[in-house]
């Protein structure tokens, strides 16, 4: 045999490329990062209405956030499935029709099985779908990724903006009526020894400075979030 035999090198036709893990540490990030660096809330300033008007009380804010993830999730996996059929130029209005399309869905489950609540909640269910974190997902993420990773970061996403809200609503309704999802927790012997419930702390200013408080905690913690002149 030639040297130029020996020294040739076999032609490989097929190379099974190696699957990314489902949770590996990139996948893992989608899942974790907006509950803390990226939090749609705090870092990206987005959804801020929601906190100011659905945070009064625990249960309205554990219910929408688990509309929005609903929402969240499903559009996501929708969008990045028809990714290559929509036509650019009306791309913002599939979105708009399927985020349309699964708020209607959530809205009935809700009026089915929690009609208290979803009356409660009245509008703010309806506008999940101009909500500027669902739409704004779907445009920079679902449109250009694969459907798991597009799943991932829609749950990863309105977990981080259900976070805040639950966050919000706690101190809200535990300091400005004393309760919890609706029951006191606040033992009558401290209401007999002088103390009084905060009203303030159910206007929607307080929301907005619940929130505020959670930004200063969290970039004091974190300084590579503190914005730079």
């Amino acid at each position: 045999m030639s040297s130029k035999n020996k020294n040739k090198k076999p032609v490989v036709l097929f190379v099974k490329e190696e699957k990314e893990p489902l949770f590996s540490k990139k996948n893992r990030a989608l899942l974790s990062d907006p509950l803390d660096d990226n939090n749609p809330i705090t870092v990206q300033v987005l959804g801020i209405c929601s906190a100011l008007a659905i945070t009064v009380q625990l249960k309205p804010a554990i219910v929408m956030s688990i509309s929005v993830m609903a929402v969240m999730a499903a559009s996501n996996v929708i969008i990045s499935l028809l990714r290559n059929l929509i036509p650019n130029r009306i791309r913002i209005i599939v979105q708009l029709v399927v985020v349309a399309s699964m708020v209607i869905l959530v809205d009935q489950v809700l009026r089915a099985y929690a009609y208290d609540v979803s009356k409660e909640l009245s509008i703010f269910i309806g506008l999940i779908i101009t909500n500027c974190i669902v739409m704004g997902r779907l445009e920079a993420f679902a449109l250009g990724n694969g459907v798991w990773k597009s799943f991932l970061d829609g749950v990863g996403n309105a977990a981080g903006y259900g976070f805040i809200l639950i966050v919000v609503a706690f101190f809200r309704e535990f300091l400005g009526s004393g309760k919890l999802l609706g029951y006191q927790v606040i033992p009558d012997a401290l209401y007999e020894m002088g103390y009084e419930n905060n009203g303030l702390m159910l206007l929607s200013p307080m929301a907005l400075i619940t929130v505020g408080i959670f930004i200063w905690i969290q970039r004091a913690r974190n300084r590579k979030l503190i914005e730079k002149n």
